[in-house]
């Protein structure tokens, strides 16, 4: 593990030089955040902010999302793609959370253990592990690490994680090897090596600036 570890603040590192700090817009509320993150599903970072400032503008606050029409809510969230699976989730998680909190302001997560404050979040339908800890780690400043499709590749090609694992295992590992207080810069980076070099298809590794820390660079070299 320690090998591991080493690797992952080598290539963390190596980001930080080619990329610098990166740094996201402000955070949102933690409710905020977590409807941004349902959209944000199988759809692009474009599509997600279309449709939730549609539903930002549609409706001014959340207790009238919790309380619309789903059909109100599908037409709302359109531009994100699977509106008909999206919007009635978002309206059961808000509904389920108000029918717990007797509100929707999910900052009490802040004091909780962070595990507590994981599993949680992890109860309701439609809330995974990347989900959860975008909320944890962006809105409440919560150590996690969330991985996505671009991370989960990444990892894989880099060495860092076993192949055969799946995203949950890599969530776990992930922050393992990372310390916490690298957890947001390397999720960015990652995440932008990912968009921009290490494609799904095929990844431009001549110009990535870990290649000679990959895996699987070492097998296809140019």
């Amino acid at each position: 593990m320690e090998t591991k570890s080493e690797a992952a603040r080598q290539v963390l590192n190596r980001l930080l030089d080619a990329y610098g700090i990166p740094t996201w817009r402000d955070p949102l509320p933690p409710v905020d955040e977590l409807v941004s993150t349902i959209l944000s599903q199988n759809t692009n970072d474009v599509n997600r902010d279309k449709a939730f400032f549609s539903l930002k503008r549609h409706f001014t606050k959340w207790e009238e999302v919790r309380l619309a029409p789903e059909a109100e809510i599908i037409e709302a969230i359109r531009p994100a793609g699977l509106a008909n699976q999206k919007g009635p989730r978002i309206k059961a998680v808000l509904n389920e959370i108000y029918a717990e909190r007797g509100n929707l302001d999910l900052n009490f997560l802040a004091d909780l253990p962070l595990e507590d404050a994981r599993q949680w979040l992890l109860k309701f339908k439609g809330v995974g592990r990347k989900t959860a800890a975008i909320v944890l780690q962006f809105s409440l400043n919560r150590p996690a690490f969330p991985v996505d499709t671009h991370i989960y590749r990444i990892t894989g090609r880099l060495g860092l994680r076993p192949e055969k694992f799946n995203l949950e295992q890599t969530h776990d590992l992930m922050e393992q090897l990372i310390d916490p207080a690298d957890y947001y810069a390397g999720h960015l980076n990652l995440i932008r090596l990912g968009r921009d070099i290490c494609h799904a298809g095929k990844p431009d590794c001549l110009h990535c600036p870990v290649n000679n820390l990959c895996d699987y660079f070492k097998q296809y070299p140019l």
